[in-house]
């Protein structure tokens, strides 16, 4: 596939759809979650000993109605910021940085998550889609250039409240 070419346009509705998906997860529209991204999407978390994969609409529609069932999932915003926009071959990259912040009464609040998203985005359908995105902790290779830093890649154990976000097909 060649290289594609990202005018301002094709940029602006990225970035759109990167902030839709957010408010998606974060208000608990599952179908509006699930329509971001391509046919055949992937969600990967790839922060904890085992990497955990979701593939498909069915699979996404697992994922954030899990995490909009529990209970601590209600009052938490993801804060997508410093965007980068480049071109692929065929698709579209992204990459943000990701904070999640969670309400917990009437505060302080609690700075939940510090990472990042690596993006991959089709056009389909009329319009940018995610084919791909990889939920990453701000820790490991992102951080190789430090003094200090070995650059190998930091995983943590999946807390034990998310293990309902684990998808089987055959259970589903």
């Amino acid at each position: 596939m060649a290289e594609i070419t990202l005018d301002t346009a094709d940029r602006l509705a990225i970035r759109e759809r990167i902030s839709q998906l957010a408010w998606a997860l974060d208000t608990g529209d599952v179908e509006a979650f699930v329509a971001c991204f391509c046919k055949r999407g992937v969600l990967e978390w790839d922060a904890f000993e085992q990497p955990l994969e979701w593939r498909g609409h069915d699979a996404l529609r697992h994922f954030v109605t899990v995490l909009r069932d529990l209970p601590s999932s209600a009052g938490r915003q993801h804060h997508v910021t410093n965007t980068v926009i480049t071109p692929g071959d065929g698709h579209a990259l992204a990459r943000s940085y990701v904070t999640v912040a969670l309400r917990q009464g009437d505060g302080p609040h609690l700075l939940y998550v510090m990472g990042w998203y690596h993006d991959e985005l089709q056009f389909e359908d009329g319009d940018w889609r995610l084919s791909r995105r990889v939920i990453r902790d701000w820790s490991g290779p992102v951080l190789g250039n430090f003094a200090g830093q070995d650059g190998e890649r930091v995983a943590r154990p999946m807390p034990p409240p998310l293990e309902p976000l684990l998808y089987r097909k055959d259970k589903a």
